[in-house]
C-alpha cells in the first residue's frame, strides 16, 4: 500500500512581495535621509552667508547663533555704494556670457568636423583637447603670466576672453561631439541630396536635435567661468577684477574683516548662479550622460 503523496507547499514569488516592497522602501528612506544630511552639510556655508547678508553687523557674529532676528536690507544697500561693485559685476558677466558663447560656438563647429568627417588621429585629438582640462590649474600660471605681458594682454577684455575661450572649448567640444555622434547622418545625407549646403545642414538639420548638449555645455562652462578665480587674479587687474576677486582682494577693509560687505556682495554673487542651475538643472543631467537621454529634455 503506498503512502499517500503530501505535496508540500509552493511559495510563491507574490507572498514575498510585501517583505520585498518594505526592504525597497527601507533602503530609500535611508538614503533620502543620508542625501539631506550630506546636502544640510554642503550648503550650510552658503546658508550662512544668507542669513549673514540679512543681519546688522552686531549680530552676524553674534555667540551663540541667532536665528531668530529681523531682517534687514541695510548691507545690500550699503553695497551698491560701495565703490566698483557694479564693474565688478559687469565683468563678471560680460566675461562669462562672452566668452562662453564664442566657446559655444568654435566647439560646435569643431564637434560636427569631429563627428562626421572624422580626420585622421581624431581619438588623439580629443585626448588632447581633454588632457588641457587634467592638469592643475596652477601649472599654466606663470606661461600665462609670462605670455600675457609679451603680449600686453594683462589686465584686457581681450586677453580673458581668449583665455577663457580658450579653456572651455575642449570640455564643449567632447560634449557636443557625444551629441552630435547621437544624430544619424541620415539627416545630413537627405538635407545635402535634396540641395541643401553644408552651412544648412550644420545650423539648420543637426543644431536643432542637438539644443540640450548645447544648453547643458553653455551652462558647465558658465560655471567655470563666474567662479574663476585664480587666472582673473594672476591676469587681470584692476578694470577687469570679477566678483570672486574683489571679494578676496577687499576681505579686509581698516584691518578687520568687513563681513556685512563679504556676506552681501557674497549672496549676490551666489544667487545668479543658483537661480541658473536650479532652471538649467535637468540640461546639466543631460549633458553629464552625453545625449543618452536626448529626447527627455
Amino acid at each position: 500500500m503506498t503512502s499517500p503523496i503530501h505535496d508540500s507547499p509552493v511559495v510563491l514569488p507574490e507572498e514575498n512581495a510585501p517583505s520585498q516592497r518594505n526592504d525597497k522602501e527601507r533602503r530609500l528612506t535611508i538614503s533620502g535621509v543620508i542625501a539631506w544630511i550630506v546636502a544640510l552639510i554642503f550648503f550650510a556655508p552658503i546658508f550662512w552667508i544668507f542669513l549673514a547678508a540679512l543681519k546688522t553687523d552686531n549680530t552676524i557674529l553674534a555667540y551663540p547663533p541667532k536665528f531668530i532676528f529681523t531682517p534687514t536690507l541695510e548691507n545690500f544697500a550699503a553695497l551698491i555704494t560701495k565703490p566698483n561693485v557694479g564693474l565688478y559685476f559687469f565683468n563678471s558677466v560680460f566675461l562669462s556670457v562672452g566668452s562662453v558663447a564664442i566657446a559655444i560656438v568654435v566647439s560646435y563647429l569643431a564637434a560636427y568636423s569631429f563627428s562626421r568627417f572624422k580626420p585622421a588621429g581624431t581619438d588623439f585629438l580629443m585626448f588632447l583637447l581633454l588632457s588641457t582640462r587634467f592638469v592643475p590649474a596652477a601649472a599654466f600660471v606663470i606661461p600665462f603670466f609670462q605670455l600675457f605681458g609679451i603680449l600686453n594682454f594683462k589686465d584686457t577684455y581681450v586677453g580673458l576672453l581668449i583665455f577663457y575661450v580658450m579653456f572651455s572649448v575642449p570640455f564643449s567640444v567632447w560634449i557636443l561631439k557625444g551629441f552630435i555622434d547621437g544624430v544619424s547622418q541620415r539627416f545630413d545625407e537627405t538635407g545635402l541630396v535634396n540641395g541643401a549646403s553644408r552651412a544648412h545642414v550644420i545650423f539648420k538639420v543637426v543644431l536643432p536635435q542637438v539644443k540640450p548638449g548645447l544648453v547643458a555645455a553653455f551652462v558647465f562652462n558658465i560655471i567655470f567661468v563666474w567662479n574663476e578665480f585664480l587666472f582673473n587674479f594672476q591676469l587681470g587687474g584692476r578694470n577687469t577684477s570679477t566678483i570672486p576677486v574683489a571679494l578676496f582682494t577687499s576681505l579686509y577693509d581698516g584691518g578687520a574683516t568687513n563681513w556685512p560687505y563679504v556676506a552681501s556682495l557674497g549672496t549676490a554673487y551666489v544667487l545668479p548662479l543658483a537661480v541658473l542651475i536650479f532652471f538649467f538643472q535637468k540640461y546639466l543631467l543631460v549633458g553629464m550622460t552625453f545625449g543618452t537621454v536626448r529626447g527627455e529634455v
